[in-house]
């Protein structure tokens, strides 16, 4: 795969797919946080003297315009961000695109309108991948977050690019992830939390092939607690997932993994900001009540399993922490994590708004930008967007 710093952009026309997928409310993008994890890579082709087309998808338009997932807003804040003027174009192909690139000096930049509006962007068209190559001498993609998905912007239109890189978010995204799994510095512990173990199955069972440790907290560890045959109380638990659960933890009993599940929670009889709450061993959860965090033990417990380890991948919260009552287990392991002097690789969208609210983000190594993305790459699957970046 190449990566764009290898390549020289003078005077091209450089087509870069990002991820612009910003909540708007009432017509303003109300966080630029996946728009400024682009700005390197935007700002390195326009000191190269890239002619830059950048698009994105936004919301799920299903091939039809949507007025409200237009990424008419997203101009403003891009135009801020780079202190210079963004031109949008209210389509993706056409002859009024293909006539203002045409006009297109060195270091101009066109933001293209949502790519989703056009049926054939979902479909992996190849004709509108060969409508939004021929826009282009160069394709980058960066957008890392859709690379699970094979779509016309990020996988057919390779085949029509002669010359095809990746920028550096998602270069980040795929170096990260092989100092994680492919080739991690050991002991290597993986965290992983959520509701349900049938999302995760894949995932659990390709990281017993690579961890040292497996550390299992969330609602889902309730499934694994029920098929050790222990009372879960009214806890969230997948009874069709208990054989399941039996045999990930007898393969990484195989395998030498050390597999590590709460031993208290904190109990209440319903999710609510005013529930009245106590602390129970995992032995002893009352049948009229439910597990909404990991207990004080457990923080004790799961700190210990992670001294001492050089890599850290940590996917799903270890309780309800939306609600303040149920937030201090993923707190606490915030905290340790971010202190552990680990090399710490955290993915999905409630993780990261967990450590952010914990204040820990900044501490962390590397946070994903890519939820779907990042859990098939945990289940060792073979991404799309990458797959088709690297047969360039």
């Amino acid at each position: 795969m190449k990566y764009i710093d290898q390549l020289g952009m003078k005077g091209k026309k450089v087509f870069l797919r990002v991820d612009f997928n910003v909540p708007i409310k009432e017509g303003r993008v109300t966080s630029d946080t996946r728009v400024r994890a682009h700005i390197p890579t935007i700002n390195y082709a326009l000191e190269r003297g890239a002619r830059l087309i950048i698009a994105s998808h936004l919301g799920r338009p299903k091939g039809k315009r949507v007025e409200e997932m237009s990424l008419a807003p997203v101009v403003k804040v891009l135009s801020g961000l780079l202190q210079q003027e963004v031109i949008f174009m209210d389509d993706c192909v056409g002859e009024k695109v293909r006539e203002a690139v045409n006009k297109m000096k060195d270091g101009d930049i066109i933001l293209l309108e949502n790519l989703r509006f056009n049926p054939g962007e979902d479909k992996n068209d190849p004709a509108f991948a060969k409508e939004l190559a021929s826009l282009c001498d160069i394709y980058i993609d960066d957008a890392f977050a859709v690379s699970h998905r094979a779509a016309a912007s990020n996988a057919a239109i390779t085949d029509y690019v002669k010359t095809c890189a990746a920028g550096f978010l998602l270069k980040n995204e795929i170096e990260y992830f092989k100092k994680a799994i492919v080739d991690p510095a050991r002991p290597v512990a993986a965290l992983i939390g959520g509701a349900k173990v049938s999302d995760k199955i894949g995932v659990l069972e390709n990281l017993i092939e690579k961890v040292d440790k497996l550390l299992v907290g969330g609602a889902m560890a309730f499934t694994f607690l029920k098929a050790q045959g222990l009372n879960v109380g009214k806890s969230l638990c997948e009874e069709d997932m208990l054989d399941t659960a039996r045999k990930i933890m007898q393969k990484a009993k195989d395998k030498n993994v050390q597999f590590v599940l709460p031993v208290d929670a904190i109990c209440a009889a319903a999710p609510a900001a005013d529930a009245e709450f106590t602390t129970c061993s995992i032995k002893e959860i009352p049948a009229d009540q439910m597990g909404l965090d990991i207990g004080p033990a457990t923080i004790t417990l799961f700190s210990d399993a992670l001294k001492g380890v050089k890599t850290i991948v940590w996917n799903g919260p270890m309780g309800m922490f939306e609600l303040a009552s149920f937030s201090k287990g993923t707190f606490a392991l915030a905290v340790v994590v971010a202190n552990s002097g680990a090399l710490s690789i955290i993915g999905g969208g409630d993780t990261e708004t967990a450590i952010k609210q914990a204040g820990q983000n900044t501490k962390m190594s590397y946070i994903s930008t890519g939820g779907g993305a990042f859990l098939e790459l945990l289940e060792g699957k073979t991404l799309p967007g990458i797959a088709a970046l690297d047969k360039c």
